[in-house]
């Protein structure tokens, strides 16, 4: 069956670094564009990062852009988010996102890893 694990969430001070890891199985993972979501306490959902089947990176929120990159390593089935400069307001609950848009299959979703960013 379809699986996203995120890992790599945690507790870190301003100003510090973070790499997020979400392992893929269940589907032709080189085929899906993948995303980075998050939701912080009280607020939507919203869209962090994007790259695509191809590598091409996209949809990147203008609050994120200069500090965090997605990457994409389709022999291991893996998606990355490296987080730094990180700040208070990034503090959310960070979720992998696969989509196949050729094939309109997905949205599947990973159960999500919580990063939280204070002194």
């Amino acid at each position: 069956q379809v699986q996203l694990v995120e890992s790599g969430g945690g507790l870190v001070q301003p100003g510090g670094s973070l790499r997020l890891s979400c392992a893929a199985s269940g589907f032709t993972f080189s085929t899906y564009a993948m995303s980075w979501y998050r939701q912080a306490p009280g607020k939507e959902r919203e869209l962090v990062t994007t790259i695509t089947s191809a590598g091409r990176r996209t949809n990147t929120a203008d609050s994120v852009k200069g500090r965090f990159t997605i990457s994409r390593d389709n022999a291991k089935n893996t998606v990355y988010l490296q987080m730094n400069s990180l700040k208070p307001e990034d503090t959310a609950v960070y979720y992998c996102n696969a989509i196949n848009y050729g094939l309109r299959i997905g949205p599947y979703w990973g159960q999500g890893t919580q990063v939280t960013v204070s002194s």
